[in-house]
């Protein structure tokens, strides 16, 4: 089983009547058109994604490569209970939200896609900007997310407005990127049409996105070593 057009049917009815009442009436559509055809096509690229260097753990799951649905309401203004996106994720290792990463997330309009490493802890963030601050080190990291932005994912704007302590002497691009605190590339509001998933050629497509921003989760896996 592959994605359908009926899952991206359930996702844009879901993000109009984002409710408990009418996702309890449409369950069997979440389990057979979001829960069950994620799972599948996780499963389907997993061997491929365990091929790649550095290897890309796939594991189909909830909370695995697949997030759940059930949005964490404590804290947002936002009550909508359900997130009218289907989120999966390849990671090197470790923690899947705190690893550098793959991401497709499945929306009513299209696919969005992108690769980077959140969650920096300090001496990890440190050891990067310092990796960054290298003439030759920092080109490799600038030609990595060059060839992302070729595949349609681009950098948001930097955290910082300046440069931090000790990276002053930073300059040329190398310098906008010691003010990022992670280091992430998306598609931002530009998705990939919904076909591009759906049916057999979804693991094809999947893999080949994901082969154009391996260089960027190669250099960041060799920051988290």
């Amino acid at each position: 089983m592959s994605f359908t057009r009926e899952t991206f049917q359930f996702l844009a009815d879901l993000q109009a009547n984002n409710s408990k009442d009418w996702f309890d009436a449409h369950r069997a559509d979440y389990e057979a058109h979001w829960k069950a055809a994620a799972l599948d096509v996780i499963s389907e690229v997993s061997g491929r994604m365990a091929r790649l260097s550095p290897a890309l753990m796939a594991e189909p799951k909830l909370n695995g490569s697949l997030r759940r649905i059930n949005r964490d309401v404590r804290f947002s203004k936002d009550k909508s209970p359900y997130s009218a996106r289907l989120h999966m994720i390849f990671w090197t290792g470790g923690h899947p939200n705190r690893s550098p990463g793959m991401h497709f997330v499945l929306q009513p309009q299209g696919v969005g896609y992108g690769a980077g490493w959140f969650g920096l802890e300090p001496k990890a963030l440190q050891a990067m900007r310092a990796r960054i601050a290298d003439a030759r080190d920092g080109q490799v990291l600038i030609d990595a997310i060059d060839r992302a932005k070729a595949a349609g994912c681009i950098m948001g704007e930097p955290d910082l407005k300046r440069a931090p302590k000790g990276f002053e002497s930073v300059d040329g691009r190398r310098a906008d990127l010691v003010r990022y605190k992670a280091i992430t590339v998306r598609t931002r509001d530009k998705t990939a049409a919904p076909s591009k998933v759906i049916g057999p050629a979804a693991a094809d497509w999947m893999m080949e996105t994901t082969e154009a921003l391996m260089p960027l989760i190669d250099w960041l896996e060799r920051s988290r070593q």
